[in-house]
């Protein structure tokens, strides 16, 4: 099987439930962790319900290269307009063009790292 399947595979397998276990993030909202455990090959979401035109900055730093995207659920098509290979930190806005629940996933590589980051949602053109 080879690797796009597999991540594919356990994304579609990743329970909703996941990104419900922390309050939600709301309009104008903020969620800043620092030294989150990343243990090897593992993953870590935050999830957010966005409208056309919502927007998410976000931020993240680890100590070693990881494996990050910003994806949604179609059917069961696993749709991914934003993906960085063997990033240690990058930054940038997502704007939305569909509503959907929208994930950033970051995945650990062998090693595992910690992971800080920073999430701020956004509302669209008001």
């Amino acid at each position: 099987m080879n690797r796009a399947w597999l991540v594919a595979a356990i994304i579609l397998a990743l329970p909703l439930a996941a990104c419900a276990a922390q309050p939600a993030l709301v309009p104008g909202g903020v969620r800043e962790v620092t030294a989150h455990p990343l243990p090897p090959f593992q993953m870590h979401e935050e999830c957010v319900k966005l409208e056309p035109g919502d927007r998410v900055d976000y931020t993240f730093k680890a100590d070693a290269p990881l494996q990050f995207n910003i994806h949604y659920h179609e059917g069961s098509a696993v749709i991914m307009p934003v993906t960085r290979d063997k990033a240690m930190s990058d930054a940038g806005r997502f704007e939305a063009i569909v509503a959907q629940e929208y994930c950033l996933m970051w995945e650990a590589g062998a090693h595992g790292t910690p992971l800080d980051y920073t999430v701020r949602f956004l509302r669209g053109k008001q």
